[in-house]
């Protein structure tokens, strides 16, 4: 029968459906077969032949059909897994039952009324004739994941027979150890399987069917406790699935070992399609879904348990593939993973050196989120990664993005997961010395050329964020900073340009208006004037670029100092502001040409689909200060009743985070031409709130550098009649502060802590990235997703 015959009947079938009134029997093989046994469809031709408005239709008008139809489809699924799908009818039933699931599930998800539905057994559901009695049969959505399981270690359906002989001697899919049957070499698993177009397709359509199943999650509004839990992940998930290690093993290698370069022969993906994308995404996105787990036990007074009870290994969490990540600990499987995620992260940046010469990979949002969950559960892994400069593997890709993807709007979240795990990196202090390494990879990036450190690199592309990027970037801000403040007492010379960059930061924040404009600015400069105190006093030797920079800049550290603080000149300096608006985007005078092959980051295309996201928790709550102790230990630090208030929010906020982040960030916003201009309805902050955190300025070490080295540099000047910066650089490079500076103060560092709040961010970001990367076929598209809100840009 040819396809279009096919195509005919299957849509002969759908309209019967969609007509008849009266509920078809169950037992009526010759009616339902149409929808699967004859037919030869593809995915994409189920989305064209089975419209929206006509699943609606049949769900509202005769549900009971729906309810049998998707029944009847399942327990094709559970007979195709139970026989090994050995005759090619067999598979074409299975592979046309799970795109028919695929199809009509979102339907069902949206309907709370049919939500329930494949958690309840269905009645004399053809079991044997009544063998079982009912109270035993499985609710149907676990015996759908239980199906597809088995099917995805099927011989000659979805892996390789290791049996050469006849049919006869089929393997008994019960007695099949799937562990021999992993997809792909890489972590517990040595052998590397025979690529087969075919197995890898038919995977490919299993776990579209799978994550369909898993993406109920998408029509639940973000509740604030992260407790909701995904009932199909935790099934899936749980002991009750045999295939739960083999089957997590398969998806994270086939992720990790994929290189999309074509055979490591340039052009080579234009001469042999690539089959492997596809099914390598599909992998990554149904790991991610299964590994949303929040995996914090906060205890009473919101901090994570960590007592010496600790030794006892804890039982790990009823998630087996939370618990199986977590337990990796072999070194090869270790690098096997980071060398994985680092080649697919650089893979778009190697695009730039020979257009075209390997395939663009776009599924990088989901490589974030999956590197992610291994530092967060695995902080062996964390700390494998922070061992070796591999790290910077990461962190280039990484800020390539941000900085590309920084006027976009639609693409704040990537911006977002990509300063969190700057953030979760920045609180280990192996990070901080890993940035001395010099930047020599020369990435085209929209940035001025510089020649120095990767932390060089991070301080640039940071500064390019906040002063060109989206106004929506704003609750960034402190994050960025944060990070910066994190690394700064291990950065051994920072360049010119990079010293520039931070002063010029100081200088915007630091204007009467901004301060004044919005209760929490004052604290981005409260982190840069940490920022420069930690390199003085622990790294002054190597940073005379910085110095010089702050004797330059010295203005701005005297104004500081004699902020004006009575009203009237509190109320003259915000309305000053409104009649002159003084760029943020000013370029100093050591701006030069961009890089060589760079393109400016671009907003995003009119009518660009973006996903919402619930608010993001303010840095002091994603974020737990510890102090370093001589021996390099880190001790956390019990927040004190009344904490400074250069390291905290003013008392009020007891809000919950995410209002009273809307609240104080009301925040100037940086206009489309990157210039920041106040919103209109901020009021100046009361006075004594003010008084309080001018009175804790920490500018006692830089005021003293100023008074101790100024003079000195003038008497150069005036002596050599200088205007030559090099003889000034010379001579502090040979000058020294020792004895002359104020007691060094303890290092601070704010760890990134997990919270509730940042487990409902990373499920929605998630589940809105998984939502428009699935285009073909569209599987949620048009369905009624309460969990996020599609826009146009």
């Amino acid at each position: 029968m040819g396809s279009a015959d096919s195509k005919l009947n299957f849509r002969k079938a759908v309209i019967q459906l969609t007509t008849k009134t009266q509920p078809v029997e169950a037992t009526d093989d010759a009616f339902w077969d149409q929808f699967w046994a004859d037919t030869a469809t593809s995915v994409q031709d189920v989305f064209a032949l089975v419209p929206a408005a006509e699943i609606r239709a049949v769900r509202e008008e005769s549900p009971s059909n729906l309810a049998t139809l998707c029944y009847k489809a399942v327990e094709k699924l559970v007979q195709g897994a139970e026989s090994g799908c050995h005759s090619e009818k067999e598979k074409q039933i299975v592979l046309n039952c799970s795109r028919l699931l695929t199809r009509v599930l979102p339907y069902i998800f949206e309907d709370p009324d049919w939500r329930g539905f494949f958690w309840s057994t269905v009645p004399g559901a053809g079991r044997g004739a009544g063998e079982d009695d009912d109270e035993n049969a499985r609710p149907l959505a676990e015996s759908l994941l239980l199906a597809v399981a088995d099917l995805l270690f099927c011989p000659d359906f979805t892996v390789q027979s290791h049996r050469r002989s006849t049919v006869d001697s089929a393997e008994d899919i019960h007695s099949l150890d799937s562990c021999e049957y992993i997809w792909e070499a890489g972590v517990g698993f040595a052998h590397s399987p025979q690529p087969n177009y075919n197995h890898d397709m038919n995977r490919m359509e299993l776990l579209k069917l799978l994550l369909t199943c898993f993406s109920e999650a998408m029509y639940l509004p973000p509740a604030p406790d992260s407790s909701s839990v995904n009932p199909w992940v935790q099934f899936f998930c749980s002991t009750e699935n045999r295939h739960a290690l083999p089957l997590f093993t398969s998806l994270l290698n086939t992720v990790c070992a994929y290189d999309p370069v074509g055979y490591g022969i340039p052009y080579n993906h234009l001469l042999f399609s690539d089959h492997r994308e596809p099914l390598v995404e599909e992998a990554a996105q149904v790991l991610i879904v299964s590994l949303d787990h929040d995996c914090a036990t906060p205890t009473v007074d919101g901090t994570t348990t960590g007592t010496a009870m600790d030794d006892a290994d804890p039982p790990g969490p009823e998630n087996l593939f939370v618990n199986y990540l977590s337990r990796i600990h072999r070194e090869e499987d270790f690098q096997f993973i980071l060398k994985g995620i680092a080649r697919l992260l650089s893979n778009p940046l190697l695009q730039t050196y020979l257009p075209n010469s390997t395939k663009k990979i776009q599924f990088h949002q989901e490589l974030l989120v999956l590197f992610w969950k291994l530092c967060d559960f695995n902080k062996k892994f964390l700390f494998f990664v922070l061992k070796s400069s591999d790290v910077l593997d990461i962190l280039v890709p990484i800020l390539y993005f941000l900085n590309d993807a920084r006027a976009d709007q639609s693409r704040v979240g990537l911006m977002h997961i990509g300063v969190f795990i700057l953030l979760l990196l920045s609180g280990e202090r192996n990070f901080g010395v890993r940035l001395n390494k010099p930047y020599s990879v020369r990435v085209p990036m929209d940035i001025p050329v510089f020649t120095g450190t990767h932390a060089d690199l991070l301080i640039v592309v940071f500064h390019k964020i906040i002063t060109s990027g989206h106004q929506r970037l704003q609750p960034l801000f402190d994050c960025l900073l944060t990070i910066v403040v994190n690394v700064s007492p291990y950065l051994k010379s920072l360049s010119m340009v990079a010293a520039n960059k931070l002063l010029h930061l100081l200088e915007a924040f630091s204007t009467t208006w901004f301060l004044f404009s919005a209760a929490q600015n004052h604290h981005l400069v409260f982190f840069l004037l940490e920022v420069f105190n930690n390199i003085i006093q622990y790294q002054f030797d190597g940073n005379s670029n910085l110095v010089y920079a702050i004797i330059r800049k010295r203005s701005v550290f005297h104004q500081l100092a004699n902020l004006p603080t009575d009203p009237p000149a509190i109320h003259k300096a915000l309305q000053r502001r409104r009649r002159a608006p003084e760029a943020l985007s000013r370029t100093s005078s050591q701006e030069g040409v961009s890089m060589e092959g760079s393109h400016p980051a671009a907003p995003a295309e009119p009518g660009t689909l973006k996903a919402s996201l619930v608010a993001t928790p303010g840095i002091e709550k994603l974020t737990e200060k510890s102090q370093v102790s001589e021996d390099g230990t880190l001790r956390s630090l019990e927040p004190a009743p009344q904490q400074n208030l250069a390291e905290c929010s003013p008392a009020s906020e007891d809000q919950e985070p995410s209002q009273a982040w809307r609240e104080q960030r009301r925040l100037s916003s940086a206009s489309a031409g990157g210039q920041w201009s106040p919103t209109s309805e901020w009021e100046p902050q009361p006075l004594p709130q003010v008084l309080s955190w001018k009175s804790k300025l920490p500018l006692q070490t830089i005021m003293r550098l100023l008074q101790v080295l100024v003079p000195q540099v003038e008497k150069i000047c005036i002596d050599k009649g200088l205007t030559d910066e090099s003889e000034i650089l010379r001579f502090l490079q040979h000058g020294t502060l020792v004895g002359l500076l104020p007691v060094p103060h303890p290092i601070l560092i704010r760890k990134y802590q997990a919270n509730s709040g940042t487990a409902v961010w990373f499920r929605t970001y998630m589940w809105g990235v998984i939502y428009l990367r699935n285009v073909d076929p569209p599987v949620w598209y048009d369905t009624d997703v309460k969990l996020f809100e599609i826009q146009r840009v």
